[in-house]
C-alpha cells in the first residue's frame, strides 16, 4: 500500500492538472461514482455524521490491525469528498489516521473552494474518521 505521503502527492497532482474550480468539482463528481457501495445495513443513523447539511454516513470496521472505510451521501459532490478521504485514509492503522496530517486537503485548495456549510461538513467528516481511529486504538 502506498504511504500516506506518497497517496497525498498523488492527489495534489491529480488535482493539478485542472486549471479552474469546475473542472475540479467535475473530478470530485468522478471520484464520488468510483466510491465502492456501501452495504445497506451500514446506513444506521449512528454512522451519520453529523455537522453535514447533506446525509453522509460512515463506517468503519478494523480488519488485521487496519480500519477500513464505507461511506456514502445523498449528495454527489459530497460523496466526492468523503470518496477523497476515504480513498487516502482506509486501510490504514488507527495510529496513522490519528497522527495523519493532511496536508492535501489545503493544498488542492478544497477548503476555500467550498461552502461555509460544505466547509463544515469536511470537518465533521474529518473528526468522524479521527474519532473513529482513536476508539479503535484504544481496543487495541
Amino acid at each position: 500500500m502506498m504511504t500516506l505521503e506518497k497517496k497525498q502527492n498523488e492527489i495534489i497532482e491529480e488535482f493539478d492538472l485542472f486549471d479552474d474550480w469546475m473542472d475540479k468539482y467535475n473530478y470530485l463528481i468522478e471520484l464520488s461514482k468510483d466510491l465502492p457501495e456501501m452495504d445497506p445495513e451500514n446506513k444506521t443513523e449512528e454512522n451519520l455524521i453529523e455537522g453535514c447539511q447533506s446525509k453522509v454516513w460512515l463506517h468503519a470496521e478494523m480488519k488485521d490491525g487496519k480500519l477500513i472505510f464505507q461511506a456514502d451521501s445523498d449528495a454527489i459532490i459530497t460523496k466526492g469528498i468523503i470518496a477523497l478521504l476515504v480513498n487516502v485514509l482506509s486501510g490504514r492503522t488507527p495510529q496513522e489516521i490519528v497522527d495523519a496530517d493532511l496536508y492535501f486537503i489545503d493544498r488542492i485548495g478544497l477548503k476555500e473552494n467550498l461552502s461555509p456549510t460544505r466547509s463544515n461538513g469536511l470537518l465533521a467528516m474529518l473528526n468522524k474518521i479521527k474519532a473513529y481511529a482513536l476508539a479503535y486504538r484504544s481496543k487495541q
